[in-house]
């Protein structure tokens, strides 16, 4: 009977157990209900931070961030400076520029009320040191903005291909960049071996995967293809639940063969000698040969300066020669040909002015003829005239 008595009682208790777990789960799912978001509500959006909503002091310890920056930025820090004094002032935060060191410093204060003021002055400061104009950097200082600074380095080992894969980004003109940037809503800025960008995080999320896959040696036209293909189909409410790969453009890899060609060695003749040909003598073994290396300073200059009196030499008896060969009359055979080619260059010119003078002479003559019989005509005409207008002596007209 005690068997029996245990037996229930323990069923007893574990069903109750799962009666209360049952209960639990159905309450949590009520509280989950009630908690649920409203319609019209954004939960992402992220709401301003006053001042006034922080009344007492946030911060009890300093911190502070520094990072260097190039000298080719020092004159453009040193005019923007006060600026960014003026822009981190507003959150109580502080501000140096070490130009000994070349480093930029950022630390909180006692007036700073809002705790991630130092991290957005510490993306300012970096973006600065990458050549980010400080009208773009500003913008991360505000809430909605926030920047990416991706490093492509490592990605590539070839300088040469390097260079050409970080300028796929640019494109030609900047048109690919100014592509990014209106898709993504975010500044882009390739610099060096980085490339900064600055806006929402869902753009620079696509940023990074673009500039990502362009150093992989996937060119940026696929992805913005795709980013474009996907907003229009965001648009249509029939395919919202549907797969887009069908939609979405896909990239081939192509083996391209870089291999270089085999350089096909030159075989050996068998009849050419065994062994390498002796080493040439250098200039301190000739010059022990013929003893000039042990004459002093004194000597060697005199045995330079008959040397190079002896050049001279040669060289006036050469232009001597020359001259002399200038002068020397030329042969008879020579002479007359040169005065046959004379004549007959005479003779064609003369042949051309005739012919000139020929044609000229028959245009006047041409135009003589012309104006005789034109002058002619004219005379006829008025005699008619005239005649027309005589009486005779019976009283009528010629006609």
């Amino acid at each position: 009977m005690s068997t029996t008595e245990t037996t229930t009682t323990t069923t007893t208790t574990s069903s109750t157990n799962n009666k209360e777990k049952k209960e639990k789960n159905y309450k949590n799912k009520r509280s989950r209900d009630e908690l649920a978001i409203p319609k019209g509500v954004d939960p992402w959006k992220t709401e301003p931070l006053n001042k006034e909503d922080v009344p007492k002091r946030v911060l009890y310890e300093d911190s502070s961030f520094a990072t260097l920056f190039p000298k080719y930025r020092e004159k453009y820090l040193k005019e923007i400076w006060p600026l960014v004094e003026e822009a981190l002032k507003e959150n109580g935060i502080e501000c140096k520029l070490d130009l000994i060191e070349g480093s930029m410093t950022v630390t909180t204060t006692k007036k700073c009320w809002d705790p991630v003021a130092i991290l957005k002055a510490r993306d300012l400061i970096k973006l600065l040191s990458r050549s980010v104009p400080f009208p773009h950097a500003k913008k991360v200082l505000k809430d909605d903005f926030n920047c990416d600074i991706i490093k492509i380095g490592g990605f590539v080992r070839n300088k040469d291909r390097f260079v050409k894969r970080r300028q796929r980004l640019v494109g030609p003109d900047g048109s690919t960049l100014k592509a990014i940037e209106l898709l993504t809503k975010c500044y882009v800025l390739v610099q060096g071996n980085t490339v900064a960008a600055i806006g929402p995080f869902d753009g620079l999320v696509l940023v990074r995967k673009i500039v990502e896959d362009c150093l992989k040696n996937i060119h940026p036209i696929y992805n913005i293809k795709e980013i474009m293909i996907k907003r229009e189909l965001e648009k249509d409410e029939n395919l919202k639940k549907e797969n887009w790969e069908r939609f979405l453009p896909q990239f081939k890899k192509k083996n391209v063969n870089n291999k270089k060609k085999k350089t096909i060695k030159k075989k050996k003749d068998k009849d050419s000698a065994p062994f390498a040909p002796d080493q040439l003598p250098r200039k301190i073994d000739i010059q022990m040969a013929t003893g000039e290396y042990f004459l002093s300073e004194e000597k060697k200059q005199k045995k330079q300066k008959q040397e190079r009196i002896e050049k001279q030499k040669e060289s006036e008896a050469k232009r001597y020669q020359e001259r002399l060969q200038n002068q020397i009359a030329p042969s008879e055979v020579e002479r007359d040909q040169k005065l046959k080619q004379q004549d007959l260059s005479s003779n064609k010119q003369q042949s051309k002015d005739t012919l000139l003078q020929d044609s000229l002479s028959s245009l006047k003559q041409n135009l003589k003829n012309k104006n005789i019989t034109g002058n002619k005509r004219k005379e006829m005409a008025s005699e008619n005239d005239q005649s027309d207008f005589i009486l005779n002596k019976k009283g009528k007209s010629n006609k």
